[in-house]
């Protein structure tokens, strides 16, 4: 228990770390090298179509998730829902593995360490809403036609 709290506390004291004004030069190195990189760069390219706005968005993003902000605005779930069939677990994986890159090289190790969890929990966050959310929803569909299915032909069991 006290392990993981001790890497709680050093996450929290990573955001003490990370200044607004920091935030823009990151997020634009980082989505440089997004767009430069032969897997993600074509769906991102091909989904954006300003980027300095985007980029207005995202620095929005990280600003509301790391310093409660408040400024961003967005619904990133139904904004990545419409590029599905382009988006694979892997590339989220590639994804984290820029921005760890991008993190380490402009930000302190404790800020860092902060943006990278968070990425982590909002990546893992975004499969489960894009990959198993139909899974969960099929499932629970069969459980209650079968409770259905049981109330309409009350005395005859189910095996």
């Amino acid at each position: 228990m006290y392990y993981i709290y001790m890497i709680g506390a050093r996450v929290v004291d990573g955001v003490s770390k990370i200044r607004e004004e920091e935030l823009t030069p990151l997020v634009e190195e980082f989505y440089a090298r997004v767009r430069a990189d032969p897997a993600l760069g074509p769906i991102f390219n091909d989904a954006i179509d300003d980027w300095p706005e985007h980029l207005g968005k995202l620095t929005a993003f990280w600003s509301s998730v790391m310093l409660t902000s408040g400024r961003y605005k967005g619904q990133p779930v139904p904004a990545h829902l419409e590029h599905k069939a382009r988006i694979t677990p892997a590339l989220f994986e590639r994804w984290l593995a820029l921005w760890v890159q991008t993190t380490n090289d402009r930000m302190t190790p404790e800020a860092a360490a902060a943006l990278q969890a968070k990425a982590r929990r909002i990546a893992e966050s975004l499969q489960l809403a894009m990959f198993f959310q139909l899974e969960e929803r099929s499932a629970a569909s069969v459980a209650n036609a079968e409770r259905k299915d049981a109330i309409e032909r009350p005395g005859q069991t189910h095996g």
